[in-house]
């Protein structure tokens, strides 16, 4: 991690998702002593506040295949926005959310910033699911399980073409790690966009060091490093009981640990987010303590 300095961004929005109570997730991470914990580690900690967002019970769903598009896409450009300003200040942005829809913005925000010095940005994305819905294929409309399409440039417009280009990421340089529940249509976007996707079966053939030492080779192949996109249902619901879509067999509380701490060795991170944190249905603030963990071993947080 090359910045000094954090910026930390609060998404608190749940249209996409299905369920509600993850737009109290960036406040139950700040609870848990997020910007006290990264001040100890020496870094320059700014929080930079929530980004406005739509209520659900204020505007209309809209189409039953892309619900509350218009407003997750307005909210997505002030998200890049943001990101964009904090990376020309030399801030490295961290993202609280939130549904996973948010990743659109970030990975917009950061994408824009390196498209301008002729860049390409990597994505490796820590999530039980693949995210890869359009709307034709997607069984709810729920745009939460849409946004890594849209970030290589499958999906409406209005989340693709945000500062008018697409794609933001190329699918070659995209990593899929953790991935055990995805939708029927979904796996054929999967396997013929060219992603690189690793199940839970990969790492427990493989091992979780070599599957990320795989996945950092092919985001960073070509490009000005990659960002982070780390979905809390990624870990296993027994360590993470409070998200948005728990699936049981997911990465263990020291695999994820494990992961962090070898993308901070690896020193190309330029981006992070933390989303689907439910505090409605979680225990004891335990996930949004975890996320904060996870945060600082991401960071440079060691044992010894």
């Amino acid at each position: 991690m090359r910045r000094s300095s954090v910026a930390v961004i609060g998404v608190p929005m749940d249209l996409g998702a299905g369920r509600r109570g993850v737009d109290m997730g960036p406040s139950a991470i700040r609870l848990a002593l997020l910007g006290d914990r990264l001040a100890g580690l020496g870094y320059a900690v700014e929080d930079l506040g929530n980004v406005d967002v739509d209520q659900p019970e204020s505007v209309p769903a809209g189409h039953e295949r892309a619900r509350y598009l218009p407003q997750i896409a307005l909210t997505c450009q002030r998200i890049s926005q943001r990101v964009e300003n904090a990376l020309r200040q030399e801030k490295f942005p961290l993202l609280l959310g939130g549904d996973h829809s948010i990743a659109i913005g970030t990975v917009t925000g950061i994408a824009q910033h390196y498209h301008e010095q002729n860049q390409k940005l990597g994505l490796i994305w820590i999530d039980a699911h693949a995210d890869m819905n359009t709307p034709q294929s997607s069984p709810s409309g729920n745009i939460h399980g849409m946004p890594l399409a849209c970030c290589i440039g499958l999906g409406p417009k209005e989340l693709t073409s945000i500062y008018g280009w697409s794609p933001k990421v190329e699918p070659r340089n995209v990593a899929i790690i953790g991935l055990r529940s995805v939708d029927n249509e979904e796996k054929l976007n999967v396997t013929k966009t060219g992603v690189h996707a690793s199940t839970m079966r990969d790492i427990d053939e493989r091992g979780l060091r070599a599957v990320m030492q795989e996945a950092m080779e092919i985001a960073g192949d070509g490009t000005a490093g990659f960002h982070l996109s780390f979905d809390m249902d990624s870990v296993d619901p027994d360590e993470a009981p409070g998200v948005g879509t728990p699936v049981r067999g997911g990465i263990t509380y020291r695999e994820a640990h494990l992961a962090m701490e070898i993308i901070c060795d690896c020193d190309s991170m330029l981006g992070l987010e933390i989303v689907e944190v439910n505090p409605v249905i979680d225990q004891a603030n335990r996930t949004a303590l975890l996320a904060v963990e996870l945060v600082m071993s991401a960071l440079g947080k060691r044992i010894l």
